[in-house]
This record gives C-alpha cells, sequence and structure tokens, in this order.
C-alpha cells in the first residue's frame, strides 16, 4: 500500500501509469521540506519493483528491500555518505557534484541485478552544481530502457528548464490538517491533543509532524528559534549581524530556520489582518497576540516578501551569511 497520506491525486496518477504500464522514464517531485516527497519517492520505487497484484504491497521481499535501503536495484544518493567518501565535514556537503553523478549515470548503464528495473533517487535536486545538472542531463536525455530516474526538489525553478522537461512533474501540496491529525493517531500512536498541535504547526508538511512526533528535540530546536526570533527585534544592528553570522554556520538550519520565521511573521499577519483562528503556531498564540500589535500592517508584509526573497537567494547559492545579514537590517521595527 501507498504511504502517503494527503496526497491523494498523485497516488492516482501513479497508480494509473502502473496499471496502463506507461511508467515514465524520469519523475520529478516538488514541494517545501517535510511535505512528503523523500516517501514517494521510495514509495514508487516500491511500486516499480513489487511483484504483488496491488502495487506496492508493502509485504513482498522487493518492497520489504527497498524500505529497509538494501535493494540492490535501488540506488538513492545520500550527500552525508558522499561526504564521508571524501573525508570532509558531512555538514560541508550541500552541493550534489559532478563525481556523484558520474557514479549515478555509471550506475544506470548497469544491468538490474534482481528486478526488470534498476530505480535511481535524487533527492534535493536543486543542489546540483552546473557541471552536474549538464551530467545528468545526458542521462534524462538517452536514458536506457532499464531505468527510472526519481528526483526531488523544493521547486522547478530551482532546477535547469532542460531537466524539468524531461521529467513527469508531480507537485506535492500541503495536506489538510485532519488528514495529517488522523495519520499521527492512526498510524504513529500521537494522542489526539498532541496529533491536533503537530499538524497545525507542521502548516501541512506531514512529513515535518511525523518526524517531530519521534523526535522531541525538533520542537526543542523550534523553542529556542522563537525565543531567538522575538528578542531580535529589541536589538541593535550589530547583534542582528552577530546573529546572521551564527545562523550562516549552520548550513543544514539555514532554510528550516527561515520557515519557522516565516510562519511566524505570517501569523503576526493574520493577526494584524483580523484572522488569529487561522494562525499555525497555535502553542504561542497568546505571545502572537501580544507582538502583533507592535507592527503596522505594511511593516509585516514587507518582512514576509523579505523572507521569501531570502530564501529565493540561498536556493540559487547566494553567500548565506549576505543574504541573512541583509534580511537583518530588513528587520521592522517594533513599537513599544
Amino acid at each position: 500500500m501507498w504511504r502517503l497520506a494527503g496526497h491523494d491525486w498523485v497516488v492516482g496518477v501513479l497508480n494509473s501509469s502502473l496499471a496502463e504500464e506507461k511508467v515514465s522514464h524520469a519523475y520529478l517531485f516538488t514541494g517545501p521540506p517535510g511535505i512528503g516527497k523523500s516517501t514517494l519517492a521510495l514509495n514508487l520505487a516500491q511500486a516499480l519493483l513489487c511483484e504483488a497484484k496491488d502495487k506496492p504491497c508493502g509485504d513482498c521481499e522487493p518492497c520489504r528491500k527497498t524500505l529497509k535501503g538494501i535493494h540492490p536495484d535501488v540506488y538513492v544518493v545520500d550527500l552525508r555518505y558522499q561526504a564521508r567518501l571524501r573525508e570532509e565535514p558531512e555538514e560541508a556537503q550541500t552541493e550534489l557534484r559532478i563525481d556523484t553523478i558520474r557514479s549515478v549515470t555509471q550506475e544506470a548503464g548497469l544491468k538490474p541485478f534482481e528486478a526488470r528495473r534498476k530505480i535511481l533517487v535524487i533527492p534535493d535536486a536543486e543542489a546540483l552544481t552546473s557541471q552536474a545538472a549538464n551530467a545528468l542531463l545526458k542521462t534524462l536525455e538517452e536514458p536506457p530502457s532499464h531505468v527510472v530516474l526519481v528526483l526531488t526538489a523544493a521547486d522547478t525553478r530551482l532546477l535547469l528548464p532542460t531537466i524539468v522537461s524531461r521529467c513527469q512533474v508531480l507537485a506535492l501540496r500541503p495536506v489538510p490538517f485532519k488528514i495529517i491529525e488522523d495519520e499521527l493517531l492512526l498510524r504513529h500512536g500521537v494522542d489526539a491533543e498532541r496529533g491536533r498541535l503537530l499538524a497545525r504547526l507542521g502548516g501541512g508538511r506531514i512529513g515535518w509532524a511525523i518526524r517531530a512526533s519521534h523526535d522531541a528535540s525538533m520542537l526543542q530546536r523550534r523553542e529556542d528559534t522563537l525565543r531567538e526570533l522575538g528578542a531580535l527585534p529589541r536589538k541593535g544592528r550589530l547583534d542582528r549581524l552577530e546573529y546572521a553570522r551564527r545562523l550562516a554556520g549552520k548550513t543544514e538550519g539555514i532554510q528550516e530556520t527561515l520557515e519557522l520565521w516565516l510562519s511566524w511573521w505570517r501569523d503576526l499577519l493574520l493577526i494584524t489582518g483580523g484572522s488569529p483562528d487561522t494562525i499555525s503556531n497555535v502553542d504561542v498564540a497568546a505571545s502572537l497576540e501580544q507582538e502583533a500589535h507592535r507592527y503596522d500592517l505594511r511593516s509585516v508584509v514587507q518582512f514576509v516578501k523579505a523572507i521569501h526573497r531570502t530564501q529565493r537567494a540561498l536556493e540559487m547559492n547566494a553567500d548565506p551569511r549576505l543574504a541573512l545579514e541583509v534580511l537583518m537590517l530588513n528587520l521592522p521595527g517594533r513599537r513599544n
């Protein structure tokens, strides 16, 4: 069975392709972090290799091997593993380089070991360097008949148009809160109250909510970030620039922090605009109500736009420290 709650239309498209044996040679799944792209990629690999009539069954040997990451015909690019091979710090590996893609193309040229297909999964394809993207394009243009490539990315605009045009693109949308609540309750043993909270905090990102239900440190990091965020408007310019410097050094945490900032300032916008019932950060609603009265609507709107610009700049490989410093200088003034 498909393990992808809340994305029924995507499952319907893939089921039709499997039933009609019209499988694409390349798929591209897009959407924000935590929306379910990686789960879908591995679930599709299961479906393509499954031995049962109703695919993916989850019980046959290929399905079990794929889920455990030990199927010889499923190759998943792992940036951290690539960093270890190069004897680099894992956090330093933020790009998909040409040598990694060469290993993918080399793998594509090999015949399947057990199945009739070989599945190559490239998560976070927006991290491709220009050389790596061009190398991948050659495989996409002339793919071996036994290969299915599965890419994930936050947005098609972050990839070469020629890569996007050679893939079947499926864009994952935010999942309704009630579906996330039910998934947490029925499949992950989360109590109803906590499930409601995580569903709202995740903003429709079911993958984030599931991970947070099993990893308490995620909520602790979120609480720490919100505390820092609340203090920043009261700090001077030098303190803000110092914060930007420290955040820029946390390569993997920048986008997560910006997503949290975005949800916080969107909530301020909703409260200022008279829609407090629709906020995401419900656990800090009282603080948001207090803060909302300290900003005018125009300044909040402008800062939400500034966060979006910073996210896009970072996705296009802008210098993190410079991009974050500019954002800090755009932080709205706070009324007393």
